[in-house]
């Protein structure tokens, strides 16, 4: 079983669900008391998003990117980023390791062409949503994307930050996330990213008429399968 590094931190909320699912995945796939072999190491999220807030890329890019030599010099045979944001800076850390980095978009590319899907919604930060780091990578793969409008980006974005990444979850913000995955689904997508991490703690199946694709559950997926490769 090779090690998987996790870059976690961003938020802990859903770092927390990344440990919980490659655990439970690598006891699924080889039984009795198997569990996923990793390391991890935790960003201080406050550090991180200070440096995102006031447009410091490369400054919220070293500290990934320290995290990630750290995680090698441990001994980690590849590594995942635990935020689907974090990728803006696979750059910075493919530029500082030699190990490879699973990609959180590859995972969920492959995740949708297993559904058979052609167009598809994405819900996240305001910076995966905008950011050039996450949407071409989708498009390249020929993947139509259904994106919000300004002001529910926004209003994602705010729920995100100051509710979810804090453990807070409310009905309400619920019900606009749930009424945007139905507005996506009117204008044609066939399922939705879950781009942000935290995503999952508010959105589940029953609260769409299509499916959600949770990215701490595909990506999860995708790094134990990875894992246990001969």
């Amino acid at each position: 079983m090779k090690t998987i590094g996790m870059i976690g931190g961003t938020s802990w909320e859903s770092t927390q669900l990344y440990y919980q699912q490659l655990n439970e995945r690598t006891a699924q796939a080889l039984g009795g008391l198997h569990s996923a072999r990793c390391i991890l190491y935790s960003l201080e999220f406050g550090e991180v998003c200070a440096h995102m807030e006031r447009g410091e890329w490369d400054a919220a890019g070293e500290l990934t990117a320290q995290a990630a030599k750290a995680l090698e010099d441990a001994g980690a045979d590849f590594l995942i980023l635990c935020a689907n944001t974090s990728h803006k800076f696979c750059g910075a850390v493919e530029r500082r390791v030699s190990i490879p980095i699973l990609h959180i978009v590859d995972a969920v590319v492959e995740a949708i062409r297993a559904r058979g899907m052609r167009t598809v919604g994405l819900l996240g930060t305001k910076y995966t949503m905008q950011e050039d780091f996450y949407l071409p990578r989708l498009e390249a793969a020929d993947i139509r994307v259904l994106l919000p409008e300004a002001a529910e980006m926004e209003e994602v974005n705010r729920i995100i930050y100051e509710e979810l990444c804090v453990g807070t979850v409310k009905e309400s913000s619920r019900d606009t996330l749930s009424a945007l995955v139905e507005a996506m689904r009117r204008g044609g997508a066939e399922g939705v990213i879950l781009g942000c991490t935290e995503l999952g703690m508010i959105l589940k199946d029953e609260d769409a008429a299509i499916p959600l694709l949770d990215t701490v559950k595909i990506h999860s997926e995708a790094a134990v399968r990875m894992a246990l490769e001969a």
